[in-house]
């Protein structure tokens, strides 16, 4: 798990921290926190941008034999925008146009985030805040979601680490 934990946190390193081939070398492991990892990287004016990614612990469709890409979650933090705490789930294949995610913690705490691709975001910075909040203090973390061809999908995520983890990133960029 771990390994294709570290390999998913690289390719959305990539992804977060590069301008095309502009970035500044790879992002760099700050620590695995039980089953969250925490990254920083450094952008070409020398801006830094950290985050922390976990795999779902389980994955289920309502249908058979479905193909998903990469799922994933991160929770990133920008400083030279002014972005703390950004939370983004990450499902695997082209979400409905037009529909939410569903983001519950324990049962709880619930989120509706919206969609573009195979990502979903918090609508606002108060929304993201509310969500790691209530991330911090959870066990257990939902995405729900469907498909352009219309399955539905349920990742669960464990949020053992979670809390280590934002303070790694926090420590590292704040």
């Amino acid at each position: 798990m771990r390994f294709s934990l570290l390999l998913a946190g690289l390719m959305v390193g990539s992804a977060v921290l590069s301008a095309g081939a502009e970035a500044q070398g790879k992002p760099k492991l700050l620590g695995s926190y039980r089953d969250w990892d925490a990254m920083v990287g450094t952008m070409p004016d020398g801006s830094k941008t950290c985050y922390m990614i976990s795999t779902p612990k389980r994955s289920t469709a309502n249908k058979k034999n479905v193909n998903r890409g990469q799922i994933y979650m991160t929770v990133t933090h920008r400083p030279k925008f002014g972005v703390k705490g950004e939370v983004n789930a990450v499902v695997g294949y082209p979400i409905r146009s037009g529909s939410e995610a569903k983001i519950s913690v324990d049962g709880r705490h619930n989120f509706s985030f919206f969609t573009e691709g195979s990502g979903a975001w918090a609508y606002d910075p108060k929304d993201d805040a509310a969500a790691v909040s209530a991330m911090k203090a959870g066990s257990n973390l939902v995405v729900k979601a469907s498909s352009s061809r219309g399955t539905d999908t349920t990742d669960t995520y464990s949020l053992s680490g979670f809390t280590a983890a934002y303070n790694a990133i926090s420590k590292a960029c704040y």
